[in-house]
Parts: C-alpha cells; structure tokens; sequence
C-alpha cells in the first residue's frame, strides 16, 4: 500500500513540476518582452497574404469531406504496417483478420465512389439546367458577386 501512495506523490510531483516550468517559462518572457502594441499587429495574417474581406465566407464542403476520407483511410492503411512486422507470428488468423479489416476499408472506399464523394465536382439535385442563369443586374447576379 505504501508504494500505491508513493507512486501517486511522485506522480502529483512531476504534473506541478510539469506545469510551474510551463507557466514559469510564459511569466518570464510576458516580464522581459518590449511591449510596442501597434494596430497593424491584431491584423490576421496568414500564408504571407493580408486579409482581404470578412472571413465569414460561405465554405464548400468538399474540401471537408476529401480531408475525412483522406485521414479516415491514411489512418486505416498505416495500421496495416505493424501488422506486416508481426505477420509471421500471428500465422493464417492474423491473415484472415486483416484481410476482414481491408474488405472493410473496400467496401468504404467502394461505397464513397458509388455515391461520388470522390468527385471533385458533384452534380446536385438542383442542376444548374433548372436553374435561369444569372444576369449582372438581378438580384441573383449580385449575390454571386457578393461570394466571389
């Protein structure tokens, strides 16, 4: 009982040594820093690009759903690496379960195909036939300049 006990001091230690050397380190830069507020500093800034406009913007969502796919099948595919260092000690059994698990990631991948989520442009129910085009002085012509 006597070694649970230590163990969990030690533990509560290391997490207060752990966060005074995180918050120490932040204390002393915050004290030695030049402080030289300028408005052109709270300016988002990213990719070497001013902000041009609100950043509220209508966002598509296929780049969302390409990054999903994209980590869902980077994940599953890097575990087929330790299986492949361990093959021989798991024998038939270990070939059979990953064989499971990449029948698994077939039908994903057969099933995002089918319903074209891997198509970069995707025909939507809506289609743009049905639709009147859009003229530059109506109010739908100056609603696709306002997203452009």
């Amino acid at each position: 009982m006597a070694g649970s006990e230590n163990l969990v001091v030690g533990l509560m230690l290391f997490v207060l040594g752990g966060v005074a050397v995180a918050l120490g380190g932040l204390m002393v830069g915050k004290l030695v820093r030049r402080k030289l507020p300028h408005p052109e500093k709270d300016v988002p800034y990213e990719c070497g690009e001013p902000a041009i406009g609100s950043s509220w913007v209508q966002f598509d969502l296929r780049f969302y759903v390409v990054a999903l796919v994209f980590l869902i099948f980077d994940i599953e595919i890097a575990l087929f690496y330790p299986w492949a260092v361990v093959y021989r000690q798991g024998g038939v059994a270990a070939l059979w379960d990953m064989l499971f698990f990449f029948g698994v990631i077939v039908v994903g991948f057969l099933y995002l195909w089918r319903f074209g989520y891997l198509d970069w442009v995707r025909a939507t129910e809506g289609s743009s036939k049905d639709r009147p085009p859009a003229r530059p002085d109506d109010a739908m012509g100056q609603a696709a300049r306002q997203w452009t």
